[in-house]
């Protein structure tokens, strides 16, 4: 079994990647802000409370985050492997990572290196493209606050594991895939 994280800050091109990683390695992909954003669009009572701390780009808490990511890794249980974007954000949600994953196997974390100026033009494009609420100057300042502050930490844990693979995230999409799947092969070696 194959499982990864996709990691960087916001605007690296995790989604992105995941999804060419899903294919090329045919894993399931869970993606924390579109599971998020499902919830949202069901208008749930759960969807209420995650449209207010995305529109302000604060995390949602982990309790939540972690539940939806078990439920979904308990239903596909029978999958090659998974690629995680935008989880774990913390810690804590490593660690529960790491207990949900430990019977199978423990991810590689896969983190997407780019420079402060190119996240914020990105976000700000996609966010012109999309019309997501939580891609505006402001919020997206205060996100790359908080995953400074927040996420970015974790790879410190990885490195200490030796499960961390860093990779330029800047240039084009199809180059970094490149480099991403030449580090992948490396590792599966």
């Amino acid at each position: 079994m194959l499982n990864l994280i996709i990691f960087g800050a916001p605007g690296a091109g995790k989604g992105t990647q995941a999804q060419k990683l899903t294919e090329k390695f045919n894993l399931k992909h869970l993606s924390t802000g579109a599971l998020l954003r499902e919830e949202v669009a069901k208008e749930s009572q759960l969807g209420k409370i995650v449209k207010d701390v995305i529109a302000r780009g604060e995390l949602v808490g982990d309790e939540i985050v972690n539940q939806i990511i078990e439920d979904h890794i308990l239903k596909n249980g029978n999958v090659a492997g998974f690629i995680f974007d935008g989880y774990p954000r913390n810690l804590q949600q490593a660690k529960q990572l790491d207990s949900l994953l430990a019977a199978k196997a423990l991810p590689l974390i896969l983190n997407l290196e780019v420079n402060v100026e190119e996240l914020i033009k990105r976000l700000i494009l996609r966010g012109r493209e999309s019309n997501r609420v939580d891609d505006n100057e402001v919020v997206i300042r205060n996100r790359l606050n908080v995953y400074e502050q927040q996420t970015k930490p974790l790879l410190d844990f990885y490195q200490a594991q030796q499960r961390l693979i860093s990779v330029d995230g800047e240039g084009e999409i199809e180059e970094i895939h490149q480099r991403l799947v030449q580090k992948i092969k490396e590792i599966k070696q």
